[in-house]
């Protein structure tokens, strides 16, 4: 499935960053998928593949989702997961999977931890969620990332946005070289 997903998204996304922002995304999604006892590459394919539209279509992101990627072959869950990450902001598709609720609540999150892991010379490496918190707390420090979309989907998996911001954190810092998060070291 995540080579499926990588032929696929790899296809559709050309811009770095949203190569780089689907990287961050499987990897944390990667550790989720481990939190929760679930198969790991079946997460990160989902995790890699969630924003497939969004560089053609950044205006109707996810309208022009599901109809390719179920004809691609991608399972129906799948990209029903896929269509739950933007619940109430363009999509109907409410979350109700621990999968789903992962992907919408980390959206967000990797955004703000990349942020934050890019201005510290140890990059990814050896993060304090004590000091991330101070960051993820303060509104002006990427301001585009959605603490309530983020609060809201730790409210759905029943987790502290501190539990899930660290395991998303570990998740990322396996891949810190190719998500260019390796800092100064």
């Amino acid at each position: 499935m995540l080579t499926l997903a990588k032929e696929l998204n790899d296809s559709a996304v050309t811009e770095e960053h949203l190569r780089i922002h689907a990287l961050n995304v499987m990897a944390a999604m990667g550790a989720m998928a481990d939190h929760f006892g679930e198969d790991r590459e079946h997460w990160e394919a989902v995790g890699y593949l969630h924003d497939y539209d969004y560089e053609k279509y950044p205006d109707e992101h996810l309208a022009h989702t599901e109809e390719p990627l179920l004809a691609a072959g991608v399972p129906a869950e799948d990209v029903r997961a896929i269509m739950s990450h933007g619940y109430g902001i363009c999509t109907d598709v409410k979350p109700e999977t621990n999968m789903e609720k992962s992907l919408f609540t980390i959206d967000e999150l990797t955004g703000i931890i990349q942020a934050y892991a890019r201005m510290r010379p140890e990059g990814i490496h050896q993060i304090k969620i004590s000091s991330f918190m101070k960051k993820f707390k303060d509104k002006k420090f990427a301001a585009k990332c959605s603490r309530e979309t983020i609060l809201q989907g730790c409210e759905m998996l029943g987790m502290d946005v501190r539990d899930v911001a660290q395991i998303s954190i570990n998740g990322m810092e396996e891949h810190a070289a190719e998500i260019g998060l390796d800092g100064e070291a």
